[in-house]
């Protein structure tokens, strides 16, 4: 079983920046993938940015140009650097591991854009 803890998230005014990390309980040598997502409230939960196999990063088109994916191998720990953020970026952000078949969650660290 692998745990994964989030942090970092908070409450900030529109185009200020916020740094979200998610720890694991496992090594990330062996990872297949790793991806941040968000829901809002009566949302769905949509993927944010993800690295895939081969080192790919993807982002979702609302966020290219303000928000970076990095992780550090040595720490187990996954980035996500989030710049010039808007209202629409409020939500739950949710971190996902994948080991092989096996998909990890962690428990979200909420994000609030407010005046």
């Amino acid at each position: 079983q692998v745990q994964l803890v989030e942090s970092g998230g908070g409450v900030v005014q529109p185009g200020g920046s916020l740094r979200l990390s998610c720890a694991a309980t496992r090594n990330m040598f062996d990872i297949y993938s790793e991806a941040w997502y968000r829901q809002a409230p009566g949302g769905v939960r949509e993927l944010v940015a993800a690295i895939t196999p081969g080192d790919n990063i993807n982002y979702a088109d609302a966020v290219k140009g303000r928000f970076t994916i990095s992780r550090d191998i040595a720490k187990n720990t996954l980035y996500l650097q989030m710049s010039a953020l808007k209202p629409g970026d409020a939500a739950g952000y949710f971190c996902n591991f994948r080991y092989g078949p096996n998909g990890y969650w962690g428990q979200g660290t909420q994000v609030t854009v407010s005046s």
